[in-house]
């Protein structure tokens, strides 16, 4: 009896014993609400953090605006050659505008002046700008441009933006931070922020563009690499320097593309803010370049000669120059011949001149330039402006031209022309002269 009492015991023993194990491995307390707020109710002391980008970035960052490029366009489909030819009117489609592309700018005075990129606005029927205060899109006038250096000057009336300081890009090191700020993408990533170092201050970057008549060039440019992120919508933003100066234009990057097995990674190109200096005091003084504002080319006629008899003439025989002819001349109306006498010749017009533009318009065509012309009278006076290159008067051979004469370092020159009647042929009949 007395074992079994005892055995009761330790049973009652080593229970209790595992039972105290248990509640011990668990934790019963209740945490309190001040343990809870010393936990979540956190601060940040944000003069103890040590960033060298956050002063400049905030003085800057709502100084880089958006820029939409609005173009009119037929169709989807409506290019021809790859220079945005409209087919819209030969099929019976009305033209749209529509949003063609998006980049970036940056506000550089109180008057609304915005620095950017001119392949950002180039070709622009209508060109906006956002900025973030607002929604809203302001409508800008371009005021100058180089096509060259790949910049241009635009103006916002009544724009609210603090302008940005200029700096010396001459004074950039390698190896010195770089803030790029843009929107790449467009507005869902507005004024992105991203950093790297200056990696170069003098690449040789060569391009080949068109203008805006459509010559193919070649133009080399000094330019600053740096490695910090620039992507499709950042062209025209900023590069500052940590003291929050304009530095560069960022315009370009290289990346890896499925014709090269090279992986690329941060090697982005900013225009120096020195090279633009020039044209930006241009602008300032009132004498930027001209306007980027470019109709379609009109469909015209037929070029039939009664559609010109005893109307006021050029005095001039035409041919349209094709997209081949690009590498030596502009698109545009090649003049073969200019009669004697005539409100051309003593305009100064000369064979071998191609007529890009007339009152500003873009004459791509023989087709256009009639369909600009019928409309006026004699005695009107014409703003022409032809392209003139050396060895162009020698180029047509045995009713063919041979390019390979002509000196693709030309000029463009405006000429004015007072129109009168001169016979009763017209002298822009088309020729059969194929651009070799």
């Amino acid at each position: 009896m007395k074992k079994k009492i005892i055995s009761v015991i330790s049973l009652i023993c080593i229970c209790c014993l595992a039972l105290g194990l248990i509640t011990a491995g668990a934790d019963t307390s209740v945490i309190s609400e001040e343990e809870i707020g010393a936990i979540v109710n956190t601060q940040t002391d944000t003069s103890l953090v040590s960033s060298p980008f956050t002063e400049a970035v905030s003085a800057v960052r709502d100084s880089v605006v958006g820029i939409n490029n609005y173009q009119t366009q037929s169709s989807s489909y409506g290019y021809g050659y790859g220079f945005g030819f409209s087919f819209g009117d030969d099929y019976g489609r009305q033209p749209s505008e529509r949003l063609y592309g998006t980049g970036s700018g940056v506000v550089i005075t109180s008057y609304g002046h915005v620095l950017t990129n001119y392949h950002v606005v180039e070709n622009a029927n209508r060109i906006t700008v956002t900025t973030s205060a607002d929604s809203e899109e302001h409508d800008a006038v371009l005021l100058g441009y180089d096509a060259s250096l790949d910049i241009a000057v635009l103006q916002v009336s009544g724009l609210n933006v603090k302008p940005v300081a200029l700096g010396d890009s001459d004074a950039l090191q390698v190896g010195e931070w770089a803030i790029v700020i843009g929107n790449p993408l467009g507005e869902k990533f507005a004024r992105t922020v991203t950093v790297g170092i200056v990696s170069a201050v003098d690449r040789q970057v060569t391009d080949t563009s068109y203008d805006r008549y459509y010559r193919r060039y070649t133009t080399t440019n000094t330019m600053i690499q740096v490695d910090a992120a620039i992507n499709s919508g950042n062209s025209g933003g900023g590069m500052f320097n940590v003291l929050g100066q304009l530095m560069g234009i960022p315009a370009r990057k290289y990346s890896s593309n499925i014709f090269s097995e090279t992986d690329v990674d941060n090697i982005g190109m900013c225009i120096p803010i020195n090279v633009a200096k020039p044209l930006i005091e241009e602008v300032l003084r009132g004498r930027g370049g001209e306007n980027a504002s470019s109709a379609a080319p009109s469909s015209g006629n037929n070029g039939s000669d009664e559609s010109m008899l005893n109307k006021p003439r050029l005095g001039v025989t035409v041919t349209t120059l094709s997209s081949s002819a690009t590498a030596r001349l502009p698109l545009g109306a090649f003049v073969r011949e200019v009669e004697e006498n005539s409100p051309a010749a003593e305009a100064g017009i000369q064979k071998g001149d191609v007529i890009v533009a007339v009152n500003g318009k873009d004459t791509s065509s023989t087709t256009a330039l009639i369909g600009m012309l019928q409309g006026l009278n004699e005695g009107d006076v014409v703003t022409v402006k032809v392209y003139r290159a050396k060895g162009a008067a020698e180029a047509i051979r045995d009713n063919t031209l041979d390019l390979s004469v002509i000196d693709p370092d030309g000029e463009y020159i405006d000429l004015e022309v007072t129109l009168r009647v001169i016979g009763s042929q017209s002298s822009f009949v088309p020729a059969v002269v194929p651009a070799a």
